[in-house]
């Protein structure tokens, strides 16, 4: 699959590529955010939510799990694993019905998941990089392909 790397200087950077990607994103989507503590995953989550129109406190999903946004033709469904302990509440939760639904899944810590969760359309990894951080967008699936090929055609390039 295909594969694009960025490099974040700042959290500028960050907070413009969630709004780039807000502007490409349509249900049903997974995309999952990989990287450590303070890499900016929220960051990138917030900002993309910000730009579709969430007003209010964006909570990280950390201690409840998931953090639901409804949309009038779809909903986003903020996921984070990182305390994700019991795989059994998985089924008990009725996560998975969350991936099938017309619903567009931000899911950190994905590995915490490893085997319950579907393949992600865009698989985002962001690793520190100096004061800024590489942000690299792997496409796993055809629509994946599509929106990493428009993101790329308007990438970022603010301080380069």
């Amino acid at each position: 699959m295909k594969t694009y790397t960025q490099r974040l200087h700042d959290e500028k950077v960050t907070h413009s590529v969630g709004e780039k990607l807000a502007d490409i994103v349509s249900a049903p989507l997974f995309i999952s955010l990989s990287g450590p503590l303070g890499a900016g995953k929220t960051a990138l989550i917030r900002a993309l939510l910000r730009r579709l129109g969430v007003t209010g406190a964006i909570k990280s999903p950390t201690y409840a799990l998931v953090e639901p946004y409804n949309f009038s033709s779809y909903s986003i469904y903020h996921f984070d694993f990182y305390r994700f302990l019991d795989h059994n509440e998985w089924e008990e939760s009725g996560f998975r019905d969350y991936f099938e639904q017309n619903a567009i899944c931000l899911v950190e810590w994905p590995e915490k998941a490893e085997g319950l969760l579907p393949i992600a359309d865009l698989a985002i990894t962001l690793a520190y990089d100096g004061e800024g951080r590489l942000m690299t967008i792997q496409a796993q699936s055809p629509k994946g392909c599509k929106l990493l090929e428009l993101l790329e055609n308007n990438k970022t390039n603010e301080h380069s």
